[in-house]
């Protein structure tokens, strides 16, 4: 067990279990246009840790987060946040859970220009008629490095300022877990480093889980481990990931890709 400089103790490794899919499979359509976008996936994401979903385009690598996050339904098998099982969950349970649990980053970061960068990051808080924690959302804001920068709105920030506050707004409501879909695709590469090492701090400084959906090699270096999908199923995972490692293991999908 180690402590964070803000006080937040985390194990090196944790065990706890975040979320966790059995089974899971998702189809659309039906007959000639049914398509098996998850078959019978099983995995887990643990707490206090940062996990990289990649894969083929239409691996089933955004279906899996969509599916595990409470946002779009499954065809068959298990979903879990925490105990909590989704699948059981009524449509007003399911809203509960993802505004109470659940933390969301995407590509667009999805702000209100007319709101600062403070009112953006509580703002899922003010709807729900919850006060944040004050210790709480300084520590967040200062990992982001968004101390100076409260008062601006979107367009007085750069686009990886912009991302930053969607990051602190999902960290700001002390989620379980955290989804990142491509949070740096509309990035260029030093906001994008700036992003993903924010993210990588969150898990190693609060003890966030993260689990994000890249299809870039670099991002996915950040993480603590790499789940690879591939024709909707999980076939293989790579810890402690470099750069080089994860596109050595991505250049195997598109040769085979090329020679089926």
């Amino acid at each position: 067990m180690t402590t964070s400089p803000y006080g937040v103790q985390t194990a090196a490794r944790s065990t706890a279990v975040a979320a966790r899919a059995t089974d899971l499979s998702k189809v659309y359509g039906q007959g000639e246009t049914r398509v098996v976008a998850l078959d019978a996936v099983s995995v887990e994401f643990r707490q206090a840790e940062f996990t990289a979903i990649m894969g083929p385009s239409g691996s089933g690598k955004s279906t899996l987060m969509h599916c595990m996050a409470g946002l779009d339904t499954v065809s068959g098998g298990s979903a879990r946040i925490g105990d909590t099982e989704l699948t059981s969950l009524n449509d007003k349970k399911l809203t509960r859970l993802r505004r109470d649990k659940i933390g969301f980053i995407f590509q667009a970061f999805n702000l209100l220009p007319t709101l600062t960068a403070l009112e953006n990051i509580t703002l899922p808080m003010d709807i729900a008629g919850r006060k944040p924690d004050r210790q709480w959302l300084d520590m967040v804001v200062e990992t982001v490095g968004l101390s100076g920068r409260l008062k601006h709105r979107p367009n007085q920030l750069s686009g990886g300022q912009q991302q930053r506050v969607a990051v602190a707004r999902a960290l700001a409501g002390k989620p379980e877990i955290m989804f990142a879909d491509e949070p740096t695709g509309n990035l260029d590469s030093r906001s994008g480093a700036e992003v993903l090492g924010f993210l990588r701090n969150s898990v190693r400084e609060l003890g966030q889980t993260v689990v994000m959906v890249t299809h870039d090699p670099v991002a996915a270096s950040y993480a603590d481990r790499v789940v690879f999908l591939a024709d909707g199923r999980i076939v293989d995972e790579m810890r402690e990931p470099t750069a080089d490692a994860v596109l050595d293991r991505m250049k195997r999908f598109d040769a085979k890709g090329r020679t089926s």
